[in-house]
């Protein structure tokens, strides 16, 4: 029997490392050579596996490979640190801890939750698919601007069968079939972050996450870098040589969609959650994806404190940021296209977030993988400040980009969510058909209501 593993295979590792290594600078024109003379594949583009299978004789090639283009100088590397120390020090205005930190809000921890949740049902029928399926399928009922759940009634058939939906979402996640939260990996990372601070309180190590993962998180539900990282635990690869080791997905969004609790759990104190977020993300991941973490705990911590609003809540993000990174671009970059889009006398401020994202597509798509943190990352900070904090244009707004659109989704709900203060703010739409209700995998939360989840986080929060 042929098994084949998504996400792990070496010789469909070796075009992401390529491509990672031309957007990092490094010169790895040689070992592209010899990989391609030998017949060697490029990247999937959407998938977790070559089709058809590369020959099995290219498996010992990719693996000396991988680790040839580990040994590159890399040289954006002063400039896109992984250690917190030197993260730090390109840091001018890291933010300093509260005089006291706010009390925690229920209520508030409560619509980040349903926001998380909603933004995220509300991407994962269309995830996987290019900008303009998730355009025509929303178009074709009359919902674009994205303003409520993808439904496949009145799609030509013609139309669907060009753009299917997500095999394993479009089930549960269509208007007419949504009943309750179904499982998801951006709601899977946050329930095991719960746990962890309920174990080992913010002072838990790397090593205590890489526990935790391996003691309850099954490793078919993990992807990507985490996917690499769990490998590498199996293997006996140590934190955090878990994130580096033949890990091409380092720079890609799994860090930043795990790093929501850190942020609900540190009201108003933003450089507490990016550290917090930073001991979580150097498990799978390395620079620019760790970054990602840090920027959405930070801004979500200044989220959960009550007192900003999203641009206070995105620039408390990019403070825990190296500036010269290009994550720090991608961000910049995504407040800007905004922000023009909004101004007054622009041709397009009426309507449109379209143009906003075809600026960013521009710029990313043709380099960038749909999961790496970069293009998401822009769009993500786009999408809120377009919407000024309005929930449903938030959620809309990250989900109209394309890319990976449940994760963007989710955290856009997160940030909105906590901005609108309470469940009652959110519009019912988006809450009703949650049911309070949660389906995962993670033991011991199967069934979980939103309201229990805010609770748990509320004591999490209160704790030193």
């Amino acid at each position: 029997m042929n098994v084949r593993l998504t996400w792990v295979q070496p010789e469909d590792l070796i075009g992401h490392e390529l491509r990672q290594a031309g957007q990092d600078g490094r010169d790895a024109s040689e070992i592209a050579a010899r990989w391609y003379a030998a017949g060697g594949p490029p990247a999937p583009e959407r998938a977790g596996a070559s089709q058809p299978p590369a020959p099995p004789r290219l498996r010992a090639l990719a693996e000396r490979l991988l680790d040839e283009l580990a040994q590159l100088e890399c040289p954006s590397a002063a400039q896109e640190p992984t250690g917190l120390a030197e993260i730090r020090a390109l840091c001018p205005r890291w933010p300093a801890p509260p005089a006291a930190r706010p009390a925690p809000d229920r209520s508030r921890l409560h619509a980040g939750w349903l926001g998380r949740a909603a933004g995220c049902l509300l991407g994962k029928p269309v995830e996987k698919l290019p900008l303009e399926g998730v355009r025509a399928l929303a178009r074709a009922t009359g919902n674009w601007p994205l303003s409520d759940w993808f439904t496949a009634r009145g799609v030509p058939a013609g139309l669907l069968a060009a753009y299917p939906w997500n095999r394993r979402s479009g089930p549960t996640s269509l208007a007419e079939n949504i009943d309750g939260m179904p499982e998801d990996d951006d709601l899977n990372f946050p329930l095991l972050t719960v746990l962890l601070l309920r174990r080992h309180g913010r002072g838990f190590t790397t090593d205590d996450l890489a526990r935790l993962w391996l003691d309850e998180l099954p490793a078919g539900r993990v992807f990507t870098a985490e996917r690499i990282a769990y490998r590498n635990l199996l293997d006996g690869v140590e934190p955090p040589g878990t994130a580096r080791y033949r890990n091409p997905f380092r720079e890609w969004i799994g860090a930043q969609i795990r790093a929501d609790v850190h942020g609900w759990a540190c009201p108003g104190d933003p450089g507490a959650a990016a550290e917090q977020a930073h001991r979580d993300a150097v498990l799978t991941h390395t620079a620019n994806g760790v970054y990602g973490a840090m920027f959405a705990a930070a801004a979500l911590a200044e989220a959960a404190g009550g007192a900003s609003d999203v641009h206070g809540c995105l620039a408390a993000g990019l403070r825990v940021v190296p500036p010269g990174s290009r994550y720090a671009r991608a961000v910049r970059l995504g407040i800007e296209a905004a922000g023009e889009a909004k101004a007054p006398g622009n041709p397009g401020a009426a309507g449109g977030f379209d143009a906003v994202v075809d600026r960013l597509h521009e710029v990313y798509a043709a380099t960038h993988h749909w999961v790496h943190v970069l293009p998401n990352a822009a769009l993500l900070a786009a999408a809120l400040t377009h919407a000024d904090g309005d929930f449903t244009r938030s959620i809309g707004n990250a989900v109209m980009g394309g890319w990976d659109t449940d994760s963007n989704g989710a955290t856009a709900g997160s940030l909105a969510g906590l901005l609108a203060g309470g469940p009652g703010a959110l519009p019912d739409r988006w809450t009703a058909p949650l049911k309070n209700r949660l389906a995962t995998s993670v033991p011991g939360f199967d069934g979980i209501g939103f309201d229990t989840l805010a609770e748990q986080t509320y004591q999490e929060a209160l704790r030193p």
